[in-house]
């Protein structure tokens, strides 16, 4: 198993956990008001280069998606749960490995463009200190401005059934991309709460109300 920062919440034993995976600069404890609404086992993680995870410098989708998953050997299925950044890291986890993830919940991420976009320059580190490695914000910030044939063409091998939530005009996101993408699934819906692009930090009950009921319900 790989060494990722991590908080875990009980549950119903043996029931498999729901995986969770911030965005870029943030941390696992951004979960934390949430996890408190769901009666199931969670696994909130600090992806690589965040919070108490290792600074490896290797920070792209594909390479966080196998630490997850490395982190994750011992267990079986799980369910994800990923907002922005961590979003897109789940959608790359249920590519590699789609027999073992169940449900997912993507909140308002951002798919690749089909053409490629001008990369701003990112500011300077801060002089204050950040929980995160800030070589983390300039891969990050030219992958999702940057085309991706590979993620589109793997859209339709994801299997899990997915809730994309979509933050609506006052999400930064490119809302229609986001439909684009979710409309190649196999099995997958999308529902809007437009707060902008934080769904579960500006809108905690709306977003407990939408994902609560999808990652409890009874399997088919």
């Amino acid at each position: 198993m790989s060494t990722l920062g991590h908080l875990t919440t009980g549950g119903s034993d043996g029931e498999p956990p729901v995986v969770l995976l911030h965005a870029l600069g943030s941390s696992k404890r951004t979960w934390a008001a949430f996890t408190d609404r769901l009666p199931r086992p969670t696994l909130a993680l600090d992806l690589p280069g965040h919070g108490t995870s290792p600074r490896t410098g290797d920070y792209t989708f594909t390479a966080m998606a196998d630490a997850v998953l490395a982190f994750l050997d011992d267990h079986g299925e799980f369910d994800l749960v990923g907002h922005s950044l961590g979003g897109a890291v789940a959608m790359h986890v249920a590519m590699r490995a789609p027999g073992r993830v169940r449900r997912m919940v993507v909140e308002d991420i951002a798919p690749p463009p089909h053409e490629p976009v001008p990369i701003p320059d990112v500011p300077d580190q801060p002089a204050e200190p950040v929980e995160f490695d800030w070589a983390v914000v300039r891969a990050i910030k030219h992958l999702i401005r940057t085309p991706d044939p590979s993620w589109w063409a793997g859209l339709d091998t994801i299997t899990a059934d997915t809730l994309w939530l979509a933050g609506g005009p006052a999400s930064h996101i490119d809302q229609d991309r986001l439909r684009d993408a979710a409309s190649r699934m196999p099995s997958a819906r999308v529902a809007e709460i437009p707060v902008g692009h934080r769904i579960h930090s500006e809108a905690p009950d709306e977003f407990a109300a939408a994902v609560v009921p999808f990652l409890t319900r009874a399997a088919p």
